[in-house]
């Protein structure tokens, strides 16, 4: 219908309330003040790419909405996608279409370790993966990731190999890039971890949600380095971050080893799981056929944001220092040198604030006295918090 992308306009604000959306439409039932400015959950405050909303409103149009799965040209839209981005040429027999990256994790866990098991994570980590690990009876192993002098955090590979042998790991969860931390894992560090993984027949889950959103180095497929590593490794992408489509819950998983395969795929049908959600599969092969535009656009917005807080809190609030950041829209902020409590920090943030971060405990021990915030917004918002934070602190 249009040649041309429409929706490049990031700065003018979008009223989202009631709308049913979790991040505005939810601070109450949530225990934050009504009137709290939310910059927590990642989904972005951006309309998305003006080609997704005519396929998806070409499909509405419709107006019958059966059961549906998708046809060659779906994959060859993801295939593409990969290709271009990250030199990945995926299969489609590797393909398993799920909800959600933590509806597959959840399966991977059920499918792949016993009750009793442990599952290896990097924390401070994107808090789900611990819950789908403790809700179906396994054990958290935890390789704490530490914070350099470089204000990057790193990997301990000692810890790492000694806690897959002591627990008998048959499973490890990567976050690439890291949410929350915003490190991009390096080739170098990949192969490392890899051939710790492959030795001990560890198989790597490797959620790349937010691989798009590289602002320093490049992202890296894990299973891309090795025909080794591709052998062991399950690697989840989504098109839901990259634009802004979580509500349609739609995630594409690879998995070149087909006994794993078959294994997670086993799961999945024991859960009652089967076809996608038409909207999720229509608006994914708009997004990646058409929505590169639209995709660089936001990128370069986003881009600036970054720069944009890193600069408000080194010139106004100095005793906050953002965390070097590499990859994704979310930053980790440290507020350790305030010197107060968990307690006493979520009270200055929240109720006097009244801003809706997402504070760092819920990301493992490691992560307190640290917030994360989403910067995946329009200017005006992000100033408005951070002119908020810093008005706070003149307190403090």
């Amino acid at each position: 219908k249009y040649k041309k992308e429409r929706n490049l306009d990031f700065d003018t604000v979008i009223d989202r309330r009631n709308t049913k959306s979790i991040k505005y439409d939810f601070t109450r039932k949530r225990g934050m003040p009504e009137d709290t400015l939310p910059l927590w959950v990642a989904d972005m405050d951006f309309k998305t790419s003006s080609f997704v909303l005519d396929a998806l409103e070409h499909q509405v149009k419709h107006g019958i909405f059966g059961y549906s799965e998708a046809e060659e040209e779906y994959f060859k839209a993801v295939q593409g996608w990969m290709k271009k981005h990250y030199n990945w040429e995926v299969k489609e027999s590797w393909l398993v279409k799920t909800p959600g990256i933590v509806f597959a994790l959840a399966m991977v866990v059920k499918a792949l370790t016993d009750l009793g098991d442990g599952v290896l994570i990097q924390s401070p980590v994107y808090y789900p993966f611990r819950q789908v690990i403790e809700d179906n009876g396994r054990k958290v192993v935890d390789n704490t990731l530490f914070l350099g002098e470089d204000n990057r955090y790193h990997i301990d590979f000692e810890d790492f190999e000694r806690k897959i042998v002591k627990e008998k790991i048959k499973v490890f969860f990567l976050c690439n890039p890291h949410n929350p931390v915003g490190r991009v894992w390096s080739k170098k560090e990949l192969e490392k971890l890899g051939d710790i993984c492959y030795k001990h027949h560890v198989i790597v889950v490797s959620d790349e949600i937010h691989g798009d959103f590289v602002f320093q180095g490049k992202h890296q497929v894990f299973a891309a380095i090795k025909k080794e590593y591709e052998e062991i490794a399950i690697t989840c992408t989504s098109p839901s971050k990259t634009f802004n489509l979580a509500g349609l819950q739609l995630s594409n998983i690879f998995i070149a080893n087909p006994k794993i395969k078959k294994a997670l795929q086993k799961q999945i049908d024991a859960a009652g799981y089967s076809q996608l959600n038409i909207m999720g599969l229509v608006a994914c092969e708009a997004a990646y056929r058409y929505g590169e535009t639209w995709y660089n656009g936001m990128y370069n917005y986003i881009k600036e944001n970054i720069k944009y807080t890193k600069l408000f809190l080194e010139e106004n609030i100095p005793n906050i220092k953002m965390i070097n950041h590499e990859g994704t829209y979310l930053l980790w902020l440290d507020f350790r040198a305030l010197g107060l409590s968990f307690d006493e920090l979520e009270d200055l943030i929240i109720n006097k604030g009244k801003l809706w971060l997402d504070h760092g405990r819920m990301f493992g021990e490691s992560g307190i006295g640290f917030q994360r915030i989403n910067v995946a917004c329009p200017r005006s918002i992000l100033e408005q918090a951070l002119k908020r934070l810093s008005s706070l602190l003149d307190d403090v």
